[in-house]
């Protein structure tokens, strides 16, 4: 047995952990004032970069693309926009919902550089930005 797992063992989990803990805290439901633009909630998102564009993976179960707002802003990008239960399901009975509804709000900074075209598409059950770099890396 490596002398080193249980020491490499308790980070992985201590960083697991703080993984969890994050997470929860982005997805923990505030109370919505009366304001109906005020979001309730944060999704998830992974940022990729390539040599030619920013790729931000935002996690939205059951929302459609064209229904979500994705801007710069300065050096954020700020995706926003609602999820909420379809028609058919409002009357059923609930027994577990875990997936968060009602407006949801995300500013995540991009990566240095300038961006044109912001693009939306679906890419297995979220959505995926899509940002050309102004100019290419080089490397």
């Amino acid at each position: 047995m490596d002398p080193e797992f249980p020491r490499d063992w308790m980070w992985s989990e201590a960083f697991a952990m703080l993984a969890r803990v994050d997470r929860l805290h982005r997805e923990f439901f505030r109370p919505v004032g009366s304001a109906s633009r005020q979001p309730a909630w944060e999704p998830p998102v992974d940022v990729l970069e390539t040599a030619r564009e920013v790729l931000v993976l935002v996690a939205l179960p059951g929302v459609d693309a064209e229904q979500v707002e994705a801007a710069i802003d300065g050096t954020d990008l700020v995706i926003a926009g609602k999820r909420v239960l379809p028609g058919e399901l409002r009357t059923a009975v609930i027994h577990r919902l875990e997936l968060p509804q009602g407006r949801f709000e995300r500013r995540v900074r991009l990566p240095g550089g300038r961006y044109r075209n912001v693009r939306r598409s679906a890419a297995n059950g979220c959505l995926l930005i899509t940002l050309d770099k102004m100019e290419p890396s080089r490397g």
